[in-house]
């Protein structure tokens, strides 16, 4: 299982002037060699970079951009090689959908006594990005800005920080999510306008149909199944009570599960529990199945929550891996809270210093035929971060996010579902809940491990989206 995101792809743009072409012949040549021989492999460990040559003539950034995009680029890093005419590159950048980074940075390091007119020459990008990034803003497009160079102590951190928040905003415009079933009844901090989501997100989604998945999990093979339910008895720490049958059943479930994932080609996914007891064919809530994919990057947001998937996918492309959870229990004398959910959390977040249980719920949450079967994972301790994707006023997209502790709390032998404690890092918890609502945080968030919140704000910044951190430092 995969928990860590790949590297964010990104699309190079060097940019140059076309008056050296005749005034200095060399200059677009040697500040190529530059980028290629020094540039690109200090950014490979950060990022997937694409790179073809450097441009200088609008039909040629045009074609630039589009085949960036064509190549599949969560985002658009824009390098000032030379000097470059802002206006040249204002429509390219004006039409593209990719989050746009401008980095400010030169070969040159120091100002010194042996400074003359060609170094001059071959490191004066920085007024360039200053005449993009002004006409930009007139333009009303987004984008971020970072300057460093290759010798500073920390040259990439701020740089990395960008190019994963920009290419995170930029897969969320193209993600795919799934709804099997339909939202919870009532719910409604998860309540959605498909439309909305569409035209600003830019999220496609789909519904599932309950029996297409008990149709693949009745289909699901001898061999497939059996495969699965050994790595179930060799991973997992099974309770006593489980049956071979209940085994099969939830591997079926995870396989039905799977490839509507894989079909649909889904980024991220909910299901509703009642719709799938609705279905007297149902023989088991993937609850394992999900946890598992969700340690595989798939996003999931319980009951419905279209929203909760695409925040639990979004973080983790922030900064995986990530878990669906949900804030159910306050230990005030703690000064904690407890988080769980049903069945779903993601195992590769699990703590390592044992087998992760598997176990049945006693008691079926909805009517189907077998046991519901679920890992009763307990988070590794730690730092973390707490995070929502929400709805704010007037329809406006809002991500709360907040600094947390994972405690070293759990597995409980009494407790047959995921459980966790986070502890607040200062304040009072009943001051931190408070603040929290006053955010407009739901009831479904993620959690990550590591301080996300820098990313995150940056995510919102090219989402144009509010950022609220739930903060009482």
């Amino acid at each position: 299982m995969e928990a860590q995101p790949p590297k964010p792809r990104v699309g190079l743009l060097a940019l140059t002037l076309e008056l050296y072409e005749t005034l200095a012949p060399q200059l677009r040549t040697g500040r190529e060699k530059w980028l290629r021989d020094a540039l690109l492999p200090a950014l490979e460990p950060i990022a997937d970079v694409r790179f073809q040559q450097a441009v200088y003539r609008r039909e040629e950034i045009d074609a630039a951009v589009a085949e960036l995009e064509r190549d599949g680029a969560h985002a658009l890093l824009v390098v000032c090689l030379t000097y470059s005419p802002s206006q040249l590159a204002l429509p390219a950048l004006s039409r593209t959908r990719l989050p746009i980074v401008v980095w400010n940075t030169q070969e040159l390091y120091a100002v010194d006594e042996t400074f003359d007119g060609s170094k001059m020459t071959a490191n004066h990008g920085v007024h360039g990005t200053q005449d993009l990034c002004n006409v930009l803003l007139r333009s009303g497009v987004r984008f971020e800005y970072v300057t460093s160079h290759l010798n500073d102590a920390d040259a990439l951190a701020g740089l990395e920080d960008v190019l994963v928040a920009a290419a995170a905003a930029g897969r969320l415009r193209r993600a795919r999510l799934g709804l099997l079933g339909y939202p919870f009844p009532g719910m409604g901090d998860l309540g959605l306008d498909t439309t909305h989501l569409a035209a600003t997100l830019g999220c496609h989604w789909r519904m599932l149909a309950v029996e297409d998945f008990n149709q693949r999990a009745a289909s699901a093979g001898g061999e497939e199944v059996a495969h699965l339910v050994a790595e179930y008895r060799q991973t997992y720490d099974l309770a006593g009570d489980l049956a071979q049958e209940d085994l099969e059943q939830t591997a079926r479930a995870e396989l039905a599960l799977r490839r509507m994932v894989a079909d649909h080609k889904l980024d991220a996914l909910s299901y509703q529990f009642l719709a799938l007891g609705e279905d007297e064919r149902t023989e088991t809530i993937p609850f394992v199945g999900i946890s598992r994919l969700m340690a595989e990057g798939i996003g999931f947001g319980g009951e419905g929550d279209l929203i909760g998937a695409a925040g639990t996918w979004l973080l983790g492309r922030v900064r995986g891996p990530a878990t669906f959870s949900e804030i159910f229990t306050i230990d005030f004398a703690g000064n904690a809270l407890l988080i769980s959910h049903m069945g779903e959390c993601n195992p590769a977040m699990a703590r390592t210093d044992r087998k992760i249980p598997l176990v049945a719920r006693p008691t079926p949450i909805a009517r189907i035929r077998g046991r519901q079967l679920a890992l009763a994972v307990s988070l590794q301790a730690g730092p973390a971060t707490l995070f929502a994707l929400t709805l704010g006023p007037g329809g406006r997209w809002r991500l709360v996010a907040s600094r947390v502790e994972v405690a070293d709390f759990g597995p409980l032998p009494s407790m047959a579902v995921p459980h966790s404690k986070v502890n607040i890092f200062s304040g009072d918890v009943r001051e931190w809940l408070t603040a929290y609502a006053k955010a407009g945080g739901p009831h479904h968030n993620a959690l990550c491990f590591g301080d996300a919140t820098a990313r995150l704000r940056l995510v919102a910044r090219l989402l144009d989206a509010d950022f609220r951190e739930v903060s009482l430092r």
